[in-house]
């Protein structure tokens, strides 16, 4: 069983339906989906804020490029499309493969140009470790620790302030 955590996000047009677009896409290989946050853009301030939230999926024999295979998926049919001159840039929907576990429960680390695993950069993104850490309070990024104890990093603290909790958008019904 290959198990992966998602981030999905969109701060362009209807974000929610964005969401839900790739919950349906990603369909039964879901098996639990965070709360809805809004946060301020990351990387690039130029933008309106995201909605962003997390997915935990499980496939029997998805491979991690499978994963990357159906988050690109998600994206093209929310119309996702790519600046090059603004790789932070606002997006209809933007899905990332945060970390992914085999069939033995081992984490997949990879670093080849198309796919890295855990991603890069998810340690220092609030919007994936804090929607995360909503659905499980134990859970570790492989290679860099507890959530929680990432989320008590002083260079988080503004970033966790600035997110929104919206209890009143849901995805759950959708899982």
């Amino acid at each position: 069983m290959s198990r992966a955590v998602l981030s999905i996000g969109s701060n362009l047009g209807d974000r929610l339906a964005h969401l839900r677009g790739a919950v349906t896409v990603l369909g039964r290989s879901v098996r639990e989906v965070s709360g809805v946050y809004e946060t301020p853009p990351w990387g690039d301030a130029d933008q309106p804020s995201y909605l962003n939230a997390v997915i935990l999926a499980e496939d029997v024999a998805a491979t991690p490029h499978d994963w990357l295979e159906r988050a690109r998926a998600c994206e093209a049919a929310e119309g996702r499309e790519r600046d090059p001159e603004r790789r932070f840039g606002p997006r209809t929907l933007d899905v990332d493969v945060i970390t992914v576990w085999d069939a033995d429960g081992r984490p997949v680390i990879a670093d080849d140009p198309e796919l890295t695993l855990p991603h890069p950069r998810a340690q220092l993104r609030a919007f994936v470790l804090r929607p995360w850490l909503d659905l499980r309070p134990d859970a570790v990024l492989p290679g860099h620790g507890p959530l929680a104890v990432l989320l008590s990093a002083p260079e988080l603290a503004a970033d966790v302030a600035a997110m929104t909790p919206r209890p009143d958008l849901s995805l759950e019904s959708l899982a």
